[in-house]
């Protein structure tokens, strides 16, 4: 069974703050992280490094989801790459199909399902680990780790006085 430190997932949104939720949500539990803004530099972004997961938003600016998704399929390196919809226009008309009807296949071809934004970070997880064949517990003791690390640099930067340099001495390395 792969492990998260083992995958590469590219969260493609147009929406900062959906991006930087996605990317925290996926780094802590192990997961390297790529990201873009919109079809167009996901393209670019998969020309240095293919994803074993793609989070997909449908409306972008430049190139949507729907279009990136076309793209991709065009490609035999990328074509089985699996795809995460994540979005808030599920239940919308995009380019005159639903996403019920592009996932059964009358639109597009290849693995994908989707979440409905507002996304909740556990839900998100428990997806993209299905989708790659990781089982649940798999990870914990890493995030522990990391949530455990995350807690004592946020009591450490709590404690920390703004204007005295000797409060920030716990962050300095040694020599």
């Amino acid at each position: 069974m792969p492990s998260p430190d083992e995958k590469t997932v590219l969260v493609v949104d147009d929406e900062p703050d959906i991006v930087f939720f996605l990317k925290v949500a996926l780094e802590d539990h192990g997961f390297h992280v790529m990201t873009a803004a919109d079809g167009v530099e996901a393209l670019e972004k998969m020309q240095t490094r293919k994803p074993d997961l793609i989070s997909l938003d449908l409306v972008m600016p430049r190139a949507g989801g729907i279009k990136f998704f076309r793209e991709l399929r065009k490609h035999k390196e990328w074509v089985d790459i699996p795809v995460l919809f994540v979005t808030g226009h599920a239940h919308d008309s995009a380019e005159g199909d639903t996403m019920k009807e592009i996932l059964r296949g009358k639109t597009l071809s290849g693995p994908a399902t989707y979440l409905e934004k507002p996304v909740n970070a556990d839900t998100f997880i428990r997806n993209v680990k299905n989708i790659l064949r990781i089982q649940e517990g798999q990870d914990d003791r890493k995030a522990a780790e990391r949530q455990s690390l995350r807690q004592e640099i946020e009591s450490l930067l709590e404690g920390a006085d703004p204007n005295d340099p000797a409060s920030y001495a716990p962050f300095q390395g040694t020599d």
